[in-house]
Formats: C-alpha cells, sequence, structure tokens
C-alpha cells in the first residue's frame, strides 16, 4: 500500500444541475455541504480527508489532506454545473488516493455515455480485503454523460476500496424550475446499489437534510 493511502476519505459530491433542487432546504447542494461539512468536524485529526466533484466531468477539488480548514474551504466553493457524470467521479476519486492517474475515456460532445475500456490494473487484492481508503460518493441524479458507472467500479474493488453511496432525492423525483424550465430529477437508487454493493460498501438514502446529515455523521 502507498503510505498516502492511510486514513483516507475521498468525500465525492455530485455537483450537476439538479442538485438545485429545493426539496433538501435550501438546496440539495447546499444540504450536500453542510452536512459535509459536519462529517469533517467528526474526524480524528489523523484521517486525511479530500475532496471531488463531479458533474460534466470530475475534478480534485482538494488533495487529501489533514488540514480541516483546507478540506472546509474546498466543499465552501462547490458550485452547480449540468450534467452527472458518476463514472468520472469514481476515476477521479481513485487519482485522489493512490495519487496517480487512471485512465479515462475521452467522451464526445454531448449527453453521452461512453464505453470504458479498462486499462491493466494492478493485481487485485484478495478477496475481502480492503485499503486503509473509501469513498463516500453523494448523487442525487442518473449518470447521462462520460463512462458506465458500473463499467468502471472494478477500477476500485480491484484495489480494495469501498465506496458508500448516498442517493438523495426520490425514485419518483422532484420538479427543479431553472430559467423558465420545469423538468423532473430522479434518483438511480439501482446504480448506486451496485456501485456500493460490488466495493463491499453499503448505500444510504436521504430524503431530508437531517437524513443526510446523520448519514454522514454516522
Amino acid at each position: 500500500m502507498l503510505p498516502s493511502q492511510q486514513g483516507t476519505v475521498i468525500l465525492t459530491v455530485d455537483v450537476s444541475g439538479s442538485m438545485r433542487a429545493d426539496d433538501l432546504k435550501p438546496t440539495r447542494l447546499e444540504a450536500a455541504k453542510a452536512a459535509a461539512r459536519a462529517f469533517v468536524d467528526k474526524q480524528p485529526a489523523n484521517v486525511r480527508i479530500g475532496v471531488v466533484s463531479f458533474s460534466d466531468g470530475a475534478a480534485i477539488v482538494q488533495a487529501p489532506t489533514k488540514d480541516r480548514e483546507a478540506v472546509l474551504a474546498a466543499i465552501n466553493r462547490l458550485a452547480h454545473q449540468r450534467r452527472t457524470a458518476i463514472g468520472s467521479g469514481i476515476l477521479t476519486s481513485l487519482d485522489a488516493i493512490f495519487e496517480q492517474p487512471v485512465a479515462k475515456p475521452t467522451p464526445p460532445p454531448g449527453d453521452f455515455i461512453v464505453p470504458y475500456e479498462p486499462t491493466p490494473t494492478p493485481t487485485p487484492v484478495p478477496q475481502g480485503t480492503f485499503a486503509p481508503a473509501v469513498v463516500v460518493l453523494l448523487s442525487d441524479g442518473v449518470s447521462n454523460t462520460g463512462p458506465r458507472p458500473l463499467d468502471i467500479v472494478a477500477q476500485a474493488s480491484n484495489r480494495g476500496v469501498r465506496i458508500y453511496t448516498v442517493g438523495v432525492g426520490s425514485p419518483e423525483g422532484a420538479v427543479l424550475r431553472t430559467d423558465g424550465f420545469s423538468m423532473r430529477v430522479r434518483l438511480d437508487e439501482e446504480t448506486l446499489k451496485s456501485i456500493a454493493d460490488k466495493t463491499g460498501a453499503q448505500y444510504f438514502k436521504a430524503d431530508t437534510a437531517t437524513d443526510l446529515r446523520n448519514i454522514y455523521e454516522n
């Protein structure tokens, strides 16, 4: 194991446009940020925390660090963007943990799901063996761009990285009104459950801001 992995948690947050929905107050994203700040406050001082955001693509907003002020500042910088690329969020989270790039397909313009052909990976860890690093992935929507999440989840499981997933919203969806348009934004629970299951982790459902805060804290 790389020393950089010791006691590492990556908070991977969906910042797509649907996170503007206000079924969690004041919005899904602001509720997520408040819960993430509470999570950070609860962590032991020796745990390194990183922050990844994903929308059309994904980015490391804060590399894993023990500097809590830097982590909180990164959480506060999260802002709404457009589409939802859960697969890109997973790959970028692995980049943050292992501090080396994981091969990613180049998406064409527009709303496309990109087939993913994995490059050779390190020898998979024995089943039931986990790296001292986890990802907490929060999303409220259906992945509609980037690599298919279930095509690339083996990149995490082969490295022993558990991905705890948190679903915000409901499968029925909420109506989002912006710029004079209305659209229903739905939660893809099946995909989030599969990601957690395939990596030996758990899926959690957050219907309210209180649920979300409790999930992060526990």
